[in-house]
């Protein structure tokens, strides 16, 4: 059967959740990664593997010309929000110029169909702290708006080009496989349910809460956390949406309700059974205190419903996964 998706960055976090459901569906998959962040044994279902950068136009064009594939999806780049105030270059490399690239290799192999990894980041401070796919993009770091420079992009694409997209805003993801046979490894990970667990495990001395002045119930900052099995299908849902003759358009991917850091902190303590070493610290610069998601858009378009809402489900399988890593 000749290949017809390519998914670049399908051996990382999310990227494998969504080529292990695509494979379960029955599409044929080819991934292209460079393994900087990513694993090769995260693909479960012998999905053909080709390492390469996205910045070598000539293997991509090599490979877009035996494979014709009809559908991208994109989610090789850089996610580190403060890293990014750092390093700028590297994001607007990573994410901007080689999303610019393999756009090109797009329209010249005539894809038709685009899934873009984007991020809630492109929101900055929304107003009363929930955004809409209608509100402001005002990013507040290079890693949003280098995602924003890429959703302009496609924008600009789609217009020009026989190409229709769906660009993904995520918000807070978590959460592993619940049989935990795949989940979060980045050792960097600053992930606040990830770094909680290993504390929980052992695996660090304490967890800090950074800033307990938000003017939020509890002190701390709320977010819409979201478990990567609902989040990977919204992609498989954006493509049968693209495929149906949908239009293109950003969709916010969350649950509409937030949960806050000392809520998130008891539910681990709860499911562990272990008590945290909890340091309270300042705020870390660029934190709003609410980030959550009204995500209508993406049930009314495609019908994608989330099958685990649940904060309670989230950090179990999260756990679950952890403590697998851990041998424990």
């Amino acid at each position: 059967m000749t290949e017809r998706i390519l998914v670049t960055g399908g051996c990382g976090y999310i990227g494998s959740h969504v080529v292990r459901q695509l494979s379960e569906s029955g599409s044929s998959v080819v991934v292209y990664d460079n393994l900087s962040t990513g694993f090769r044994d995260a693909l479960t279902h012998g999905e053909e593997l080709v390492v390469g950068e996205l910045a070598d136009r000539g293997a991509l064009e090599a490979l877009f010309g035996q494979r014709h594939f009809t559908t991208v999806l994109h989610f090789a780049a850089a996610i580190i929000a403060p890293e990014s105030v750092s390093l700028p270059l590297k994001y607007y490399g990573n994410n901007t110029r080689n999303t610019l690239g393999l756009l090109e290799t797009c329209v010249k192999f005539g894809v038709k169909q685009f899934i873009f990894s984007s991020t809630a980041a492109v929101y900055g401070f929304p107003d009363g702290g929930v955004a809409s796919e209608e509100t402001e993009l005002a990013p507040i770091n290079p890693y949003g708006t280098s995602k924003l420079m890429s959703e302009w992009m496609l924008r600009d694409v789609g217009a020009a080009h026989d190409m229709k997209y769906v660009a993904l805003r995520y918000f807070n993801v978590a959460g592993a496989d619940p049989q935990a046979n795949m989940g979060q490894r980045t050792p960097e990970a600053t992930h606040l349910i990830k770094v909680a667990c290993q504390a929980a495990l052992g695996m660090r001395e304490s967890i800090n809460i950074y800033g307990t002045d938000y003017p939020t119930p509890d002190g701390t900052g709320i977010r819409d956390y979201i478990h990567i099995e609902d989040l990977a299908s919204a992609h498989l849902y954006a493509l049968k949406y693209l495929e149906n003759g949908g239009e293109s358009t950003a969709m916010n991917v969350g649950y509409g309700h937030g949960s806050s850091v000392r809520e998130v902190l008891a539910v681990i303590e709860k499911i562990s059974g272990t008590g945290l070493n909890i340091i309270e610290a300042d705020r870390r610069p660029g934190d709003p205190a609410s980030l959550v998601a009204r995500a209508d858009r993406i049930r009314t378009l495609t019908g994608w419903q989330p099958r685990y809402n649940s904060l309670e489900t989230i950090v179990a399988d999260a756990w679950r996964w952890e403590s697998r890593m851990a041998g424990k």
